[in-house]
């Protein structure tokens, strides 16, 4: 049966709004022209994407994406623009939306506000205004509902509400609510490809609020569109926290323009892979989409895993190492059934964003890892045999002294050349079908995708400027970052038992596992290690023992006790054997020095520990109470285990990046 690769992701532009409130006195006195301001921004955004040239095909680009939180004033303005164009609006609310409703409303008393929480129209005119405004874009709007904390938030806000003249019960609630506008807020950043600030540029200390947010967006590597309220023709592009220094002096007029045109292009487009295609079965996305899909892999590469097989402290070194490579479309009844099963059934569980787990992140998954594994054996086990084969042309071709006269040498001349050519052809393979190159993306998409699920169910992505770069391409991280960008925040409302089942699947399901697969692999490649490095240090034993056993043999027969005719017979023996043994340890020492095993060793040991810490916070979350089990301690330890699989990433490149095939000299 032909296994297709997964359809390729639509691209897609993401923007974040934030700003300033209708109240605010700068936006009141400039609403009309931030506005048009914001709508300029737009349209020139919609002209560059759809003009930009598209990798994945003509029909490739999807409906650009506003992130806002649907507050009155700038994001009601920012989404009313976004519906007139048919983007796709979608709303990271920091309560659950009656919640949400309720405060944004701004009712005036407890009794309004106690309305609103149960549903019924507050006696306020105003305020049932601002409710069906706020109503008439959520309804259009895709939201994500961050409700984990309502019933401790509507205890606060109602009693600032009861007790409007105490400073200590409206602190309480500004510092609650501020901290839950900025994990909205930051979602809304991770979510984006650039910000779009209505901000006076006054102050970033108000936890949640437009300053804030933009400080933060330029940390985690997003560029910021300012428009100061007072003066909005006058905008500005910020791409890095230091420009907040000097604000007033940042970018002119024509390099705002080209910059925000770069920023949208490259978005759709990265620089380095403008041109690539799928044609090519070996650069640039045909790497991975335009592959050949093998059900198993093949023995003559397993020369790699052959020697961790021969060398590590498991029976059986012969046994068979053919791995058969699960098909993405089994994924779903296969390993990742359970993981698909506990996503459907959470509470609040969106079932669209559990089918595009499944046939976007589990499969390109399956797809990735069947094709880096296959390269990994072909780029691996091509250099294992690489270094076998030029130790066996040497002593080949020098084995005819003690067998045969030397008008026969050609016969272990040509079976010198023939091993020489070996190693030129498999060399030139290599190169030619860039088996390094392909291992190291197809290996990052697979990683990546790996362990996306958990971090989808949360709503969890990482910040544009936080993707790692390879030094050659950056296609792989620009494909899964379209990928799981298209599948989006849930439609749903997290609460406590969410993030409570969400979190026992991140730990099931990557931390323990991969937890524990580190920790064996650690262990087996520091025994492949060392007793690659003892049988290498015995081949030179050896090699010295048999020189100094002719050298003895020698002086032996020159002070003739023993015969002298034997010892010259042995002498081309003896040759061979100075060769040999030095040769083959020479070769055992390459691939020692190839396979890295020590270090690999010490990667995958960091990485176990990193992951156990997560595992042991975890479970200490786990232990309390609903009450305590928030979005944001859940949402820090899938990032901190995302952090910790790019990093491995990083340091796996760093160790064989520059090991590419090579003639073995």
């Amino acid at each position: 049966m032909k296994v297709e690769a997964p359809p390729s992701p639509k691209v897609r532009v993401s923007v974040g709004v934030t700003g300033h409130r209708q109240s605010h006195p700068g936006y009141a006195a400039n609403a009309d022209r931030i506005e048009t301001v914001i709508g300029a921004i737009m349209t020139a955004i919609d002209t560059t994407a759809k003009n930009a040239p598209l990798l994945l095909g003509p029909d490739s680009l999807a409906p650009i994406r506003l992130h806002t939180l649907l507050v009155d004033g700038t994001d009601q303005v920012a989404a009313n623009l976004a519906n007139d164009r048919e983007w796709e609006v979608i709303s990271p609310l920091p309560f659950g939306e009656n919640l949400n409703l309720a405060i944004n409303a701004e009712p005036g008393n407890a009794g309004d506000a106690r309305a609103l929480l149960a549903g019924r129209p507050a006696e306020d005119d105003t305020v049932n205004r601002r409710v069906e405004a706020i109503r008439a874009i959520s309804d259009q709007a895709h939201v994500f509902e961050l409700a984990d904390q309502d019933t401790k938030i509507t205890d606060l806000y109602l009693a600032m509400l009861d007790q409007p003249d105490s400073f200590s019960r409206a602190q309480d609630f500004a510092h609650e609510s501020a901290q839950r506008a900025f994990l909205a807020g930051r979602i809304l950043i991770e979510q984006s490809d650039l910000l779009i600030a209505i901000w006076d540029g006054k102050s970033t200390a108000n936890i949640g609020g437009a300053g804030h947010l933009v400080a933060a967006a330029l940390e985690l590597g997003s560029p910021v569109i300012w428009i100061n309220p007072e003066s909005p023709d006058d905008w500005k592009l910020l791409r890095v926290p230091e420009s907040l220094a000097n604000i007033s002096n940042v970018d002119g007029i024509e390099d705002r323009d080209t910059g925000l045109n770069q920023i949208i292009a490259t978005v759709i487009c990265p620089d380095r892979e403008e041109g690539l295609d799928q044609a090519s079965k070996h650069q640039g996305l045909g790497t991975l989409l335009s592959a050949k899909w093998h059900d198993r892999s093949a023995r003559l590469t397993h020369g790699y895993r052959r020697i961790e097989a021969l060398f590590d402290n498991e029976k059986k070194p012969l046994r068979s190492l053919v791995q058969h490579y699960e098909t993405p479309t089994d994924i779903a009844q296969g390993s990742g059934a359970k993981l698909l099963a506990e996503a459907r059934n959470l509470k609040n569980a969106d079932p669209e964003i559990t089918d595009k787990i499944e046939t976007v992140a589990m499969r390109n998954f399956g797809w990735a890892d069947g094709i880096s594994d296959r390269l990994s054996d072909h780029y691996r086990g091509g250099m294992i045999i690489n270094f076998l084969l030029s130790s066996f042309a040497i002593v080949g071709g020098i084995l005819y002294l003690p067998l045969v006269p030397a008008e026969q040498k050609w016969i272990f001349a040509l079976f010198e050349f023939v091993l020489l050519i070996g190693i030129v052809v498999i060399t030139f393979r290599g190169r030619k079908y860039r088996w390094h190159g392909r291992w190291f993306e197809t290996r990052r998409v697979a990683e990546y995708f790996r362990h996306s699920p958990v971090l989808l169910m949360l709503g969890i992505a990482r910040a544009p400027g936080r993707w790692p770069c390879g030094t050659e391409t950056s296609w792989p991280e620009w494909y899964v970052r379209q990928a799981l960008r298209g599948i989006g925040l849930p439609r749903t409302k997290v609460t406590a038992d969410y993030l409570r089942s969400t979190l026992c699947a991140l730990l099931d399901h990557h931390v323990v596992p991969q937890r524990d697969y580190h920790h064996k692999k650690a262990r087996r490649l520091k025994h492949v290690h060392h007793r690659l490095d003892r049988f290498s240090e015995f081949l030179f034993g050896l090699a010295i023992l048999s020189v100094a056993t002719y050298l003895m043999l020698k002086g032996l027969s020159e002070v003739n006790l023993i015969n002298a005719d034997g010892v010259g017979k042995l002498s081309k023996t003896f040759t061979v054997l100075g060769v040999l043994f030095p040769t083959f340890g020479a070769a055992i020492a390459g691939i020692r020095y190839f396979g890295d095993f020590e270090r690999f060793a010490a990667i995958s040991e960091v990485t176990a520990e990193k992951l156990d810490a997560i595992n042991d916070r975890s479970k200490l979350l786990l232990e309390a109470p609903d009450s305590e089990i928030d979005y944001s301690r859940v949402a820090a330890l899938a990032q901190a285990t995302d952090d910790i699989v790019v990093s491995e990433i990083e340091n796996w490149q760093a160790v064989f990046g520059g090991k590419n095939i090579t003639v073995p000299v």
